[in-house]
């Protein structure tokens, strides 16, 4: 559900309060958000550029595998408009380990399509 959760920064109106996601201030340039699910609840924080756009997630303990948790972090930029949503171009995932960040994961957006209710 984490991983979920980070990668709503693509579909951003997924982290709003009526799809379940509860916001509580931390300071003025982060936020930790939580989302439950049945019997599983998820929190990361959230913390914010100037500009307003998520530019980084975190979890403080995400399994890396079945016995060792570790702190996990997600990076945002290069913000765009498409089809009508705000959401980064690029993005990077990595385990924290004391010696550094391990990425495991950086791309960047290319083509998404959205389906909206009407």
């Amino acid at each position: 559900m984490l991983r979920y959760f980070a990668e709503a920064t693509w579909y951003p109106t997924a982290l709003l309060p009526s799809q379940g996601v509860r916001w509580d201030a931390i300071n003025d340039t982060s936020a930790r958000a939580t989302l439950t699910d049945g019997a599983t609840t998820v929190s990361l924080v959230f913390q914010f550029n100037a500009e307003g756009t998520i530019a980084t997630c975190r979890a403080e303990a995400r399994y890396r595998d079945k016995l060792t948790a570790m702190p996990w972090v997600g990076r945002f930029w290069e913000y765009s408009v498409r089809n009508g949503m705000l959401i980064p171009l690029e993005g990077e995932v990595g385990w924290e380990y004391p010696e550094g960040t391990r990425l495991y994961f950086k791309g960047r957006t290319t083509e998404i399509h959205y389906e909206f209710a009407s």
